[in-house]
């Protein structure tokens, strides 16, 4: 799904609050706070309705939402700026929108840090701040130029995403029967955000452009939220072929808390655990990290939240862009996967399934690290 700045979409599902973890031995070795990178994500309240007008001006944002991504450890969010899909000129909101956040996050030092490079992830880290990288999860605001990959970068965009789910001018998306793969201009897209040093997204792509952009690339390429179709066959999820093909180039593949991990029922953090435990069977644990395409704040009000959720289900429905399965019955997260402890209570799955702490380190933050460090700079 495109998770928008929080005045402009329905916020992401959940349900109640996560079930407390249970406590540490007193003798236990405390662990040194774990450094998580979550690929694509959000910083909204799923309680908090829409912005008015004077909260936009304002730069007004959840307060709550930044204490929780700050409180479950969220160095960085590749969150997703601009436009997406629906009405509005692509290039200008996309500029709006770099220019609402500029501001909303120099308003807040002690809470928010822009990411830039690599180093500023380790240095949010460091400091408990929640890290926001700019990333697009369309390529419609280039407008069929890729020199505007100059003008992005120098506004401090570090990820672009070619596709969302139906054609665009670089190339066929996931929903894209004909699967054409990339076009001309996508060619030299791929070869302008290579050359500018911003990360190539290919989540929400077809199979034959997801092929061709990790051929054209001469960088590591990432797809920031995805599954995996060997466990559940689905158009968002990527065959062991293209996910052997990301990790030949030096890429990483995001795994997400999404319904498509389990298409037809309400999907569970066991299934979120079994699409790790086959990307790394795939790829190698060199490869393979979160992107929950999610929030960290858990609902509140579950009545509420499903008016908002099944209000959006049908938009998407109506334009064209919602996936297979997107149903109001079924909500985006895993109901026994969400909350501030999360990405720790992952980590606890993960070890249960004989993952070493060094490779759980890996994928909740350590491989999009280096990525990013190659691609953007250290």
């Amino acid at each position: 799904m495109a998770l928008m700045k929080p005045d402009r979409r329905a916020l992401i599902a959940g349900v109640a609050c996560l079930a407390a973890l249970p406590a540490a031995p007193a003798f236990a070795k405390k662990r040194k706070r774990r450094l998580v990178i979550n690929a694509l994500g959000g910083l909204g309240d799923p309680n908090g309705g829409e912005f008015g007008e004077k909260e936009i001006a304002a730069h007004f944002l959840f307060e709550r939402s930044i204490e929780d991504a700050r409180a479950a450890g969220l160095a960085a969010t590749n969150l997703t700026l601009g436009y997406v899909f629906g009405e509005g000129d692509p290039f200008v909101s996309t500029i709006e929108d770099i220019a609402w956040w500029n501001e909303a996050i120099r308003l807040r030092p002690g809470q928010l840090l822009k990411i830039l490079t690599a180093e500023d992830i380790r240095a949010a880290h460091k400091k408990n701040l929640a890290g926001v990288i700019y990333g697009f999860q369309s390529s419609d605001m280039f407008a069929g130029e890729a020199s505007r990959a100059s003008i992005f970068a120098d506004l401090g965009v570090r990820v672009c995403q070619l596709t969302y789910n139906l054609r665009s001018a670089a190339g066929d998306g996931a929903l894209v029967a004909e699967n054409k793969g990339l076009t001309d201009f996508g060619r030299d897209l791929v070869a302008a955000l290579n050359e500018k040093r911003l990360l190539v997204d290919l989540s929400h792509g077809g199979e034959k452009t997801t092929i061709d952009a990790i051929a054209a690339s001469t960088a590591p390429i990432a797809i920031t939220h995805t599954g995996c179709a060997a466990l559940a066959p689905h158009p968002r999820n990527r065959g062991d072929a293209e996910l052997r093909a990301l990790a030949d180039k030096g890429g990483v593949a995001g795994i997400y808390f999404m319904p498509y991990l389990s298409p037809g029922r309400q999907h569970r953090a066991a299934d979120v655990v079994a699409h790790i435990e086959h990307a790394v069977k795939i790829m190698g644990e060199d490869h393979v990290g979160i992107g929950n395409d999610g929030f960290v704040t858990p609902i509140d009000n579950m009545p509420e939240f499903l008016k908002a959720h099944r209000a959006d289900v049908e938009n998407r429905k109506k334009l064209g862009v919602g996936a297979p399965g997107e149903s109001a019955d079924i909500i985006t997260v895993p109901p026994d996967l969400m909350g501030r402890a999360q990405f720790e209570k992952l980590a606890g799955l993960l070890a249960a399934r004989g993952f070493p702490e060094a490779r759980i380190d890996k994928v909740l933050g350590g491989n999009f690290l280096r990525l990013f460090g190659e691609v953007w700079g250290s």
